[in-house]
């Protein structure tokens, strides 16, 4: 190899060493977000015109961590609840779904990291009761963590994912909580 060759290959070799992949807990930190932007327009069939709120990961994880022990949030209530903090029409459902993945992970990586309690992330199921496929573990790690809470889980139907019955602490809780988390 030449000495150019060989500068090359260990610059190369050092600029690769250098990147690194952000951690997690790094990809919840985002100074731009929250922000409130016009719907665009091809969701505008959907949800009319107006005000769209990008949430930002942190918000996501701050409303996980207010749902009690025991009970559990819809997505779309989540989105509701903040778009309604922010004044929006509405909150985006993409990058929402997004941010809970990436709260769900950062969660996981505190508790590899030896973090005693973690956002809990298991209990943000979809608008139907269903589990999440895309949170750490699938839905098997999703609904043991609900189990051990007290939910009853529903097996899926063909292609559906398991969904989630609420316990009798569930339902009492469900009962009696407020129309919105404190967020």
């Amino acid at each position: 190899m030449s000495v150019d060759a060989a500068s090359l290959a260990w610059r190369m070799a050092g600029a690769i060493d250098m990147k690194r992949r952000k951690t997690w807990r790094e990809k919840m930190q985002n100074p731009s977000l929250p922000k409130l932007v016009p719907i665009p327009p091809k969701m505008e069939r959907l949800y009319g015109s107006g005000k769209m709120l990008i949430p930002s990961p942190l918000e996501v994880e701050t409303y996980m961590r207010a749902i009690p022990k025991g009970s559990v949030a819809t997505i779309s209530r989540m989105r509701a609840d903040l778009a309604e903090k922010h004044s929006a029409d509405v909150t985006c459902p993409l990058t929402s779904g997004i941010f809970i993945r990436i709260a769900a992970e950062a969660a996981e990586e505190d508790a590899r990291l030896g973090t005693a309690r973690i956002t809990p992330y298991w209990r943000m199921v979809k608008d139907d009761g269903s589990l999440n496929p895309k949170l750490p573990g699938g839905v098997e790690a999703q609904a043991a963590k609900l189990r051990k809470e007290g939910h009853r889980i529903e097996p899926g139907k063909g292609a559906k994912p398991p969904r989630i019955v609420l316990g009798e602490k569930g339902q009492k809780m469900a009962a009696g909580m407020p129309s919105k988390l404190a967020v």
